[in-house]
């Protein structure tokens, strides 16, 4: 019989730094996964109140009226104001917009201004499209919109 034993010495301090790198590399993993999965994201729930005319297609009705929200960049308040019409959004613009703050986030004019060009074509807010420059810039605005819109939606 020429079987050899061999004989294996780990010390523990190897095995407890092995046992955490292995459970560290797995939580990575994990959170990679989950961050860049393939899942659609929920638009959670609509502000606006649609309902279907007999040509088909979808209208809002709203309270005529100017409403706000605040909108908050940096620490930096604004006031969000909202013009609807009865059947319309007319006009949406940001007051307390100041120096400091146009130089800290320079996209929200143009973000503004590019969501007023598409506010009266559109019939629902979850239909504007914006660059993949001002794309944040532009969510917070529109939330900054639905937010402000909750009390001017008609409920039938």
């Amino acid at each position: 019989m020429s079987s050899k034993t061999k004989i294996i010495v780990l010390k523990s301090k190897e095995l407890i730094y092995t046992g955490i790198f292995v459970v560290l590399g797995i939580i990575l993993v994990l959170l990679l996964f989950y961050m860049f999965s393939s899942k659609s994201e929920s638009k959670g729930n609509s502000t606006t109140n649609t309902g279907t005319t007999a040509e088909g297609t979808t209208t809002t009705t709203y309270k005529p009226g100017v409403y706000t929200s605040e909108l908050n960049l940096g620490g930096s308040y604004m006031q969000l104001s909202v013009t609807v019409d009865k059947d319309t959004i007319s006009h949406v613009e940001i007051s307390n917009l100041d120096e400091t703050v146009t130089a800290m986030y320079p996209l929200v004019e143009p973000s503004l201004e590019d969501i007023n060009s598409q506010i009266a074509s559109v019939d629902s807010l979850d239909n504007i499209t914006y660059s993949s420059d001002n794309k944040y810039t532009s969510i917070i605005i529109i939330q900054a919109i639905e937010e402000a819109l909750q009390d001017a939606v008609v409920v039938e």
